[in-house]
């Protein structure tokens, strides 16, 4: 466009040259905001490692990486998701009063592919780390390697070692029999049983898990471990300790009235100590342990006190060489 004093005006490139620093402006803030999210998102994740108990074995260890690893996707996630939402409700929500139709936009399909190949390859992200870390547990149970490492979750990520089974030979079985509701472990090779469940550190626990009446779930929280326990069946099972310490096992199937209360201890121990305790219960005459259940049915059966509720008859106390102490234990 020419102008009285004969120069020529054309606004085109001035406004085009606004919009690519309008545009640039935009994409470095949305950088600094998903960097920022990023970094608050590996930050929770490992904050995660705080919400679980002690890692006492080396399946724990796996686990909680992937724990953490989801943790902090779906942190990133959520920030993003509801970042966006509070952004558009805050600054690009409708004028007050304003009651017009909002503008007729098409679909686009560049951003329409974008918010569905992300999902897509976040979902094999996860499935990938998923898969390889129950692929190193399923290791774990079958060889118990000296050596193992935990799933890369990001390229370059250093990989942490996770200690397998150090011991010679082969571990004998530990005879695992569940009840409602009391826990029992038999050790064919000492010939002894107990309430509560020793095993050596550093080395591969093996068990043969049954049951006696109805389905029951073998569970410690800080092993990471969970195995159902089908009646009629013999499950073999095994995990690595690697902390010593007390911990809990607990019944994680509902299996009757008194299953919340079907605890016992499980104790990791040095091999000198395990081979100690195997000989001192040894010396016990087999004793009925207490079982809590059967001694208030066997209370009510007598008219001495009230259930308030209807319920099988339990399992008589097991017969056993050691009996449970209540000494503290981790959760």
């Amino acid at each position: 466009m020419n102008t009285n004093d004969g120069t020529s005006q054309n606004p085109e490139p001035r406004t085009r040259n606004l919009g690519r620093v309008l545009n640039g402006r935009r994409i470095a803030g949305l950088s600094a905001l998903a960097a920022g999210n990023f970094a608050i998102s590996v930050w929770m994740g490992q904050e995660a490692y705080k919400w679980l108990p002690p890692q006492a074995s080396s399946e724990a260890v796996l686990v909680d990486k992937l724990f953490s690893f989801m943790t902090a996707v779906g942190t990133f996630i959520f920030i993003g998701v509801v970042g966006t939402l509070l952004y558009s409700m805050i600054f690009q929500r409708a004028a007050k009063y304003d009651i017009s139709d909002g503008p007729p936009i098409e679909g686009n399909v560049a951003l329409e592919v974008i918010w569905t190949a992300v999902p897509i390859m976040l979902i094999l992200w996860i499935g990938t780390v998923s898969y390889k870390t129950y692929d190193q547990m399923s290791l774990l149970e079958a060889i118990a390697p000296k050596v193992m490492a935990t799933v890369d979750t990001v390229p370059g990520e250093s990989r942490e070692p996770v200690p397998g089974d150090i011991s010679p030979g082969d571990n004998p079985y530990i005879e695992v029999h569940s009840r409602q509701w009391s826990w029992e472990f038999r050790y064919p090779e000492a010939n002894v049983s107990s309430t509560e469940l020793h095993v050596p550190i550093n080395q591969r626990a093996k068990f043969k898990l049954t049951s006696d009446d109805v389905l029951h779930g073998f569970y410690i929280p800080a092993f990471r471990v969970k195995q159902d326990i089908i009646p009629g069946r013999e499950i073999d099972f095994s995990f690595t300790p690697i902390r010593e310490g007390r911990y809990r096992l607990r019944d994680s199937e509902y299996s009757g009235t008194y299953f919340a209360a079907n605890q016992t201890h499980v104790v990791v121990e040095s091999e000198e100590d395990y081979q100690q305790w195997l000989s001192a219960i040894a010396q016990n005459p087999p004793t009925a342990a207490e079982n809590m259940a059967y001694d208030e049915f066997a209370e009510a059966e007598k008219g001495t006190i009230s259930l308030g509720w209807a319920t099988v008859k339990p399992a008589p106390a097991p017969v056993v060489n050691h009996t449970s102490s209540e000494e503290n234990s981790y959760e």
